[in-house]
């Protein structure tokens, strides 16, 4: 892996080797003066409109992120300001898996798509872009109360169940986004998308933790309101990032509902407008659901709910003996008895760990071909194993070098010679036998003295089980990668001629150089890209402030009229650009 840009940031500096592949160089460069320009609209936008409806003061909050309007922002800087609260920010390649999103959140990373929306998808995109991402979510990072919930979110998530039909349906979502986001798609290809993503929308079965957990984050972190029901301020990142969505997402025709646990019953359509929004009263009531929700998950459940979750998500899962120690590999057998987990097996690369780090030797090159172990307590004995001291451990004929004979309770038994005894944490966690023999209450052979030496992981419940390995980076999971790559514009020539006269029209804004020159660049829009409305805006914008050029001006103004009355499609867009002309967002908040 290249050597990763931390940006001198702690919370970058100390992301692990599995979230770290995900990440991908900004490319500041690669942006264009157009996309400075869509940037900027949306931005101005944004503020003339949220300064009204957003939860917290929108200019402020921008400035504590290390965002302006004026320009699309550098990850240095992002890093620079969110460093001062605690968290940092990476540059991803559109969706990335949402076990993976989570985990950053709760490293206090934030993720942001290094893309930008197309000018024809100015007002919303179904893709992430850093228009999303920066000016949604980082600006409310501010808030204590939000990013303690933000984090908290992540933590959780990060234990998640998830299935193979999560990881199908965030596919079929990804690839729905880059086409979409595409300027020349197909018609066809798109249906075909739209039609991937219903059927495996269709067909997940019963929706996994991740896909409940998917939906407290959509409707809080990403379409949540805030405040009294009959007068809510927006604090979600996709309504604030959407100038068409903040606004139509106000109208009694979006309903408005208490935010409650009931929220996870609600699924959602990411290329769509919302139908429903929910509205919570504070932050606190965010992190008062989210642990109603997690006592229902596995992590915290554990015994043979967890461990049934765990073998039908086939992913690698971990689960937690009350002695600590650690299992994680793909589970695929349980034997339980009156209702408890009596035996586990893992098949395939496992490993063993204590506290989330690896026990040396126990690698999954090791432990191979798979791990499997008893779970309870030993027959005639109401103590557990795992708390035996030394001398109850002798008396039991459990010592090192000694043949033993070990019958639990229910009905399992483990017979060899000790070769080793692990413990930690005041409690015996693993013993190691040779020439081992394990069999079931019926006589079936668990294990064979051929297969080599046993590990007998020691405990008397599973308290815990949770999907990815406890020690990820020891593990080396490779967490599941999409293999489609996002859309990367490759302009002709045409279009390259058009982005130098956006940016001499952002030269003069910067500097105030001759604007009478922005005759010539009028001229060449006109002949060469009359179908362009921003930039013949932004001309507009700089010859009414500065009082010159008024012949100019007029004839740009009748053009963007005239088109804003015969092209539905920008009529909004058009309209609300002039409305800003004529109530300009001050420079001195905007910078």
């Amino acid at each position: 892996m290249a050597r990763f840009n931390d940006f001198n940031n702690p919370q970058g500096a100390a992301l692990p080797a599995h979230l770290k592949q995900f990440i991908v160089d900004q490319h500041y460069e690669h942006y264009t003066p157009i996309d400075h320009a869509v940037w900027r609209y949306v931005m101005r936008q944004n503020y003339s409109y949220l300064k009204d409806v957003a939860y917290y003061p929108y200019i402020p909050g921008l400035q504590k992120a290390g965002l302006t309007i004026e320009k699309i922002p550098s990850l240095q800087e992002m890093n620079d300001a969110l460093g001062k609260i605690g968290w940092g920010a990476v540059t991803v390649d559109g969706f990335i898996p949402p076990a993976a999103f989570m985990e950053y959140q709760a490293y206090r990373v934030l993720v942001i798509a290094a893309d930008i929306r197309q000018l024809n998808h100015i007002e919303y995109t179904p893709a992430p872009d850093i228009i999303h991402e920066s000016a949604g979510h980082a600006p409310i990072i501010a808030d204590k109360d939000y990013h303690n919930y933000l984090s908290y979110f992540g933590s959780i998530g990060a234990k998640a169940m998830f299935s193979a039909q999560d990881f199908e349906l965030y596919e079929a979502i990804r690839a729905l986004s880059i086409l979409k986001e595409m300027p020349n798609a197909a018609e066809e290809a798109i249906k075909q998308a739209e039609e991937r993503v219903e059927w495996q929308q269709a067909n997940m079965g019963e929706p996994s933790e991740m896909a409940l957990l998917s939906r407290l984050h959509w409707w809080t972190v990403e379409y949540g309101l805030i405040g009294p029901l009959d007068d809510p301020k927006i604090y979600g990142a996709g309504l604030l990032s959407s100038i068409g969505e903040s606004a139509s997402c106000m109208k009694d025709n979006v309903a408005k509902l208490p935010y409650t646990i009931d929220a996870v019953k609600y699924t959602y359509d990411i290329t769509k407008t919302q139908p429903q929004l929910f509205v919570t009263e504070t932050f606190q009531n965010l992190i008062d659901v989210l642990e109603q929700f997690a006592d229902t998950m596995s992590f915290r459940r554990g015994g043979e709910y967890g461990l049934q979750k765990a073998i039908d998500s086939k992913n690698t899962c971990t689960a937690v003996y009350s002695s600590g120690l650690q299992v994680s590999g793909t589970f695929t057998d349980l034997k339980t008895d009156s209702g408890q987990p009596a035996f586990i097996k893992t098949t395939g690369p496992s490993a063993l760990a204590y506290d989330n780090k690896h026990l040396k030797g126990h690698g999954k090159e090791y432990h191979k071909d798979g791990f499997s172990s008893p779970v309870g307590l030993l027959k005639g004995y109401d103590k557990s194993l795992e708390d035996f001291t030394a001398d109850e451990l002798a008396a039991a004929g459990i010592e090192k070098g000694k043949e033993a004979r070990l019958e639990f309770k229910s009905g399992i038994t483990v017979s060899g010679k000790i070769k080793n005894i692990h413990a930690d944490g005041g409690k015996t966690q693993l013993i190691t036998f040779t020439n081992c023999t394990a069999t079931d209450k019926k006589g079936v052979v668990l294990f064979d003295p051929s297969w080599g030496e046993y590990d007998m992981a020691v405990g008397e419940r599973i308290v815990s089980v949770f999907c990815g390995a406890a020690d990820k980076d020891a593990f080396l999971e490779i967490a599941l990668k999409s293999q489609t790559n996002t859309f990367h514009a490759e302009y002709d020539a045409r279009t390259k001629e058009l982005h130098k006269l956006y940016q001499q029209v952002r030269d003069r804004r910067q500097t105030r150089g001759d604007l009478g020159y922005l005759g010539n660049v009028w001229m060449m829009l006109q002949k060469f890209h009359h179908d362009d409305w921003l930039c013949a805006l932004e001309i507009l914008e700089l010859l009414e402030q500065e009082n010159a050029e008024p012949t100019l001006a007029a004839d740009i103004r009748q053009f963007l009229t005239t088109k804003a009355a015969s092209q539905p499609e920008y009529r909004k867009l058009i309209e609300d650009g002039l409305y800003l002309i004529a109530h300009p967002v001050e420079e001195k908040l905007a910078v």
